[in-house]
């Protein structure tokens, strides 16, 4: 008779094998294993981000998604310790709401080119450019920056937080493609910042025109560029993209944003079948199993924010959870 962990084993072998070669699947059994043990002796749970591998979602994660669901789950468990599997602004997220939390971040160097496309000397510079303007921040943002601005917003809220501002212009930051999909969406005026994500900026027209036209359903993330959005589908945040292909079971999308997305949805949904391009995240990928292991046997990776900068970093954040 089968063990419940042989039962497990199996359990995950088959899923992760829609995505990889069984053998190779199997190989990540030993380090899961070892992690679930770790997890479950230190009272830690793992937040990964959709932009993970397959292995770290199904393999050792309590929840998937994007970086903000990904600390409001944190913040609502009882657990001493969180460890984030994503990008370093994500990590300082789930700190402003989990403060009393250690907070584990696997990768200290995983960056986000979006988050490092402005400073929070910029933003005071922008406060002097427009004075009176306020200014609303994707969370894809860090800390510092979010201690400079009046509300932060998610790419499925930000038209909701841009109207409630009820202001003639609002400064978006950092992405130029989020602010110019919401300025098709608002009656403001929409002043953008210059930034981008590296993953997504890559995408052009030129990838979808293969599937105009054909059975293939298209979603973009408003983090593509404005050709893009028009000839997708689609347009919507991750955990949108996700609701929408569970919602209707295309049997055939194209996915523009990070690939480990697709292969996640894979690893749940096989009825969908993906087709190419898609582009990688090379911080994403700074996480490994190996470095989530290490981080929880030897919890040296905490996220750490000065109290005075969170307390200010946090209003902007409780203002979007409040509408």
């Amino acid at each position: 008779m089968a063990t419940a962990i042989e039962d497990w084993k199996s359990d995950l072998t088959a899923r992760l094998a829609r995505v990889m070669p069984e053998p190779e699947a199997e190989l990540y059994l030993p380090l899961i294993e070892e992690i679930r043990e770790l997890k479950a002796r230190s009272g830690a749970v793992v937040v990964a981000h959709n932009y993970q591998v397959p292995q770290i979602t199904a393999g050792v994660a309590d929840f998937t998604g994007d970086s903000l669901a990904m600390a409001r789950y944190a913040a609502k468990t009882d657990a001493s310790t969180i460890v984030v599997c994503g990008v370093r602004f994500m990590a300082e997220t789930t700190r402003l709401l989990c403060p009393t939390r250690k907070v584990l971040l696997p990768a200290v160097d995983a960056g986000c080119s979006l988050a490092d496309s402005i400073s929070a000397a910029d933003v005071r510079g922008l406060r002097e450019r427009y004075p009176g303007v306020p200014i609303v921040a994707y969370v894809n943002t860090t800390a510092a920056v979010k201690a400079e601005v009046d509300i932060c917003c998610t790419s499925a809220n930000a038209v909701e937080v841009v109207e409630s501002l009820a202001a003639p212009r609002v400064i978006m930051l950092p992405d130029r493609f989020l602010a110019a999909f919401v300025a098709t969406r608002v009656s403001c005026e929409i002043i953008p910042w210059a930034g981008a994500c590296e993953v997504h900026e890559r995408f052009t027209a030129a990838d979808i025109a293969p599937f105009i036209n054909s059975d293939v359903v298209v979603l973009a993330h408003p983090e593509c560029p404005e050709d893009v959005q028009k000839a997708a589908s689609f347009v919507g945040s991750t955990t949108a993209m996700s609701d929408y292909l569970i919602r209707t079971s295309p049997k055939r999308a194209l996915l523009l944003t990070e690939c480990s997305m697709a292969d996640n949805i894979t690893v749940a949904h096989p009825g969908i079948h993906f087709e190419r391009p898609c582009n990688l995240c090379p911080h994403m990928k700074r996480i490994t199993l190996e470095r989530v292991r290490d981080s929880l046997r030897d919890g040296t990776t905490e996220i750490h924010i000065d109290p005075a900068l969170a307390e200010r970093a946090r209003t902007p954040l409780d203002r979007m959870l409040a509408l």
